[in-house]
């Protein structure tokens, strides 16, 4: 009787066997398909590769300007030679057509960094332009005498090399008094497309009391860094300009999808310079 029940549940069992077998067949065939394979798309995330580079997508394509950025530590008793000596060139070079170069603005950082200098510079003409403005440089002795006499003023400097985002305003000289903000982030690598698609609504929000003067994005130097650059009367119209903002329909879904792009962010207030063409 037992041995009698026993065959049956094996005859029973023999399809769900075979099955099985046929199902581990199937798998086995479904994998070997690759990219098809369902499991293996679990992990697998496919991204389509972009067909432009990040700084055609973002920059003017009817401009060809590139910008520098320097920060520049001066030692605190020297600041007010620092500042009247690189007047005093800056002034040369604007005046002096062989130079394809301007300078766009001069400031003392305010708070933030102190005891710092920021300078914008605008090659008119892209790379060839900052190449030829330097090769010219280095074979003007009285340049030269300035930078050794400069070095003697400085801790520490850097420099960026920029382009500015399409759907920002061309930085063009404006009266004073006013005070600048530099906001500085550091993007998450990859993100800067996005972050350009956001701000290209965002800042419609942003232009009322016009106080939007440029925003550029790294190329060489610290990359996936954006520079948004705002002037503004006195710190109380900055606080009452950035609350506007916020009544208005859209800013708070803006700063909602950037603030997770932002690895970290930095305001500077920037007093201008008395020879800076944004005062």
């Amino acid at each position: 009787m037992a041995a009698t029940w026993c065959f049956n549940l094996q005859k029973r069992q023999q399809p769900l066997y075979k099955n099985c077998l046929q199902l581990l067949v199937f798998q086995r065939h479904f994998a070997e398909k690759g990219d098809k394979n369902w499991f293996r798309s679990l992990f697998v995330h496919k991204v389509d590769p972009r067909k432009d580079a990040h700084s055609n997508l973002l920059s003017k394509k009817e401009t060809s300007n590139l910008y520098k950025m320097q920060f520049h530590n001066v030692k605190p008793e020297c600041l007010e030679a620092y500042n009247s000596l690189s007047a005093e060139v800056q002034a040369r070079l604007h005046g002096d057509k062989d130079y394809p170069c301007e300078v766009v603005g001069s400031w003392n950082t305010w708070y933030g960094d102190q005891d710092q200098a920021v300078h914008l510079w605008r090659y008119t003409g892209g790379y060839p332009a900052l190449t030829e403005c330097l090769n010219k440089l280095n074979q003007n002795k009285e340049y030269l005498e300035f930078r050794k006499e400069r070095s003697k003023m400085l801790i520490s400097r850097r420099n960026q090399l920029l382009l500015e985002f399409s759907f920002w305003n061309e930085p063009e000289p404006r009266s004073g008094p006013n005070i600048y903000e530099m906001r500085t982030y550091k993007l998450k690598p990859g993100t800067m497309i996005e972050w350009g698609n956001h701000w290209a609504r965002a800042i419609k929000h942003r232009q009322e009391n016009q106080e939007a003067v440029g925003g550029f994005f790294s190329q060489i130097g610290d990359l996936y860094v954006v520079h948004h650059l705002w002037a503004y009367k006195d710190l109380q119209s900055r606080e009452d300009t950035r609350s506007s903002a916020w009544q208005k329909p859209g800013w708070d879904s803006s700063v909602y999808y950037t603030v997770p792009l932002i690895r970290s962010m930095e305001s500077r207030i920037m007093i201008p310079a008395k020879n800076s063409p944004l005062q």
